[in-house]
């Protein structure tokens, strides 16, 4: 359904870090979103049941990351919107001949919700109509699905060691659909990471490192982490759905201070040169997917570039 003024109802979407979609993921539901999104999941399922020999073909890491309980299944945007042809790579024999029938679908879809949001930040941004949404057209992008599961691990600590470490997305709109908790935040200026519970029928949206330098920190990059799921629900599969909306790889990621007197007037509050970032897109993600791999790592300084741009080392 629709706010006021006939504009989409996502509140706060200037004020908040992690958003929980609510009104307008319900009209989502309407058209289709939801069995979509369970198309997704029913296909990471079929695909993570492979034997370990023929998803092995497809790995896409390397004996320098460190080892996790995280498996994991990514399609670029790219390949899926050019399928047949092939932009990026080749896919598992459970997810090619499904792209144009359930893959295509949650894509369009996802792309459709990150362009409203977009356009609604590019209003609250003051930037010229359109202006976001241009950042995010053409190739080569980076923007992907990506389909997780991880084991129950039962009776087990949240506090040790998390599933995924805590991090800011490399991109600029990601969007998260989940089961069971797990999901936790890191808000400013604050030490207590607080769980953000998944509604069922809702979607988790959350604002990465991209958006945040285009924007000149108006909105930040949510610092966020996934511990094993709490208390029975740790019993079970920890399963997720998630579009990442990055931009076109080759714009130079730095804030758009030409464009907004809000962001001018924003960068002015931040130490001289923190959103310049003096790299493209592209070359922003390839260095913080670089330095996450052991066999990179130099010292503490080479660690650090693993980091977005609301790092804290204290955050674990």
């Amino acid at each position: 359904r629709q706010s006021s003024g006939n504009r989409p109802a996502v509140g706060g979407c200037c004020d908040t870090w992690f958003l929980v979609l609510t009104e307008f993921l319900c009209s989502l539901k309407d058209h289709g979103a939801v069995k979509e999104v369970q198309a997704m999941f029913d296909l990471g399922a079929e695909t993570f049941a492979l034997p370990l020999e023929e998803k092995l073909k497809y790995e896409q890491g390397d004996p320098g990351r460190l080892p996790d309980m995280v498996e994991s299944l990514n399609i670029a945007k790219d390949d899926v919107l050019a399928f047949p042809d092939v932009v990026h790579r080749t896919y598992p024999s459970t997810v090619s001949p499904v792209i144009p029938s359930v893959v295509r679908p949650f894509v369009c879809k996802s792309l459709e919700v990150n362009n409203i949001i977009l356009r609604i930040f590019t209003q609250r941004l003051g930037l010229p109509e359109g202006t976001l949404e241009e950042l995010h057209r053409g190739l080569p992008s980076d923007s992907k699905t990506r389909v997780t599961r991880s084991p129950p691990i039962p009776g087990r600590d949240s506090a040790n060691r998390p599933i995924s470490g805590a991090h800011t997305d490399f991109g600029s709109v990601a969007f998260l659909h989940n089961i069971l908790g797990g999901v936790q935040v890191l808000l400013p200026e604050e030490m207590q990471w607080r769980y953000v519970k998944p509604i069922r029928g809702h979607a988790i949206c959350n604002i990465g490192d991209a958006l945040a330098v285009f924007s000149g920190g108006i909105p930040k990059s949510s610092v966020h982490h996934v511990v094993p799921p709490p208390g029975a629900q740790g019993e079970h599969e920890c399963r997720s759905v998630v579009f990442h909306n990055r931009s076109n790889g080759a714009q130079a990621l730095h804030a758009l201070v030409e464009h907004s007197p809000a962001i001018a007037e924003s960068v002015k509050q931040y130490p001289k040169g923190k959103f310049e970032t003096g790299s493209t897109v592209a070359e922003w993600y390839l260095r913080r997917i670089k330095y996450q791999r052991l066999g990179n790592r130099t010292g503490p300084q080479s660690w650090a570039a693993s980091r977005g741009t609301e790092h804290d080392p204290a955050a674990k």
